[in-house]
């Protein structure tokens, strides 16, 4: 994996305009493992890829992660310095499919986990429980009951979560959630951690900063779009330094 340089994130934030958060997600991790093919990339589960990102975040931005919150029960603004390390559960794994297998209550159950293919499958359900269903059956790989081959509807509601608990349990990087405490009202609550949209809203304030500066070098000294992107940020810093 490498950082992404200056012209690509302005292109990656150009194609994501009109893209999916998963897709862009994938158009991320494609840009920095040329090597790997979006199909491959697709296959990784939902934590190892949120993984992948977190180590390409890093790699381009830096260890430190700047969050911003606000609480719920009194309007506080809160805001607190975090390091990558800090989320980082497991560690990077080839993009291959893991089976695994479980023996649950007279239930053999061989499954893998959640991908990106997964989640766009269910993007559009709106019904919590239906989306939790299909993702179910679409991960369950063989079930049977005391030698007998069951599909996913047949297996009782107690299995189906216990299945799903232990699919969590397998992906632990795939869901992080913060804890908040308010200073002003002692609230405490906790968030979702996506390192996909974080990123993203990291990436777009870096591309719309980049693009400021190639508009105020370009009018300058009429150079191109191309080679203003291609300087590294001290060079280009020094020149900008120099319009001002």
């Amino acid at each position: 994996m490498r950082p992404l340089t200056a012209q690509q994130i302005v292109r990656i934030w150009e194609i994501g305009q009109s893209q999916h958060p998963l897709d862009r997600a994938l158009t991320l991790l494609a840009f920095a493992c040329p090597e790997q093919s979006p199909g491959n990339l697709a296959t990784l589960s939902i934590g190892q890829r949120d993984g992948y990102l977190l180590h390409l975040r890093e790699l381009t931005f830096g260890n430190k992660l700047n969050s911003f919150a606000t609480c719920p029960h009194c309007g506080e603004k809160l805001e607190s310095t975090m390091q990558v390390s800090d989320f980082r559960l497991v560690e990077l794994q080839p993009p291959t499919t893991q089976e695994y297998t479980c023996h649950i209550s007279g239930y053999d159950l061989r499954f893998r986990l959640p991908n990106s293919w997964d989640l766009a499958a269910i993007v559009g359900q709106r019904d919590v429980l239906r989306a939790k269903s299909l993702l179910g059956q679409r991960c369950l790989l063989q079930a049977s009951y005391d030698g007998q081959a069951v599909n996913y509807p047949q297996l009782p509601p107690e299995i189906m979560q216990q299945l799903s608990s232990l699919m969590a349990e397998c992906d632990p990087q795939a869901e992080i959630l913060l804890r908040f405490d308010c200073s002003a009202c002692k609230h405490i609550w906790k968030l979702v951690f996506d390192i996909g949209t974080f990123f993203w809203t990291e990436l777009t304030a870096q591309a719309k900063r980049l693009l400021q500066e190639v508009h105020v070098l370009a009018r300058f000294y009429s150079w191109r779009e191309v080679d203003i992107l291609a300087m590294s940020t001290t060079r280009r810093q020094l020149y900008l330094s120099l319009v001002s």
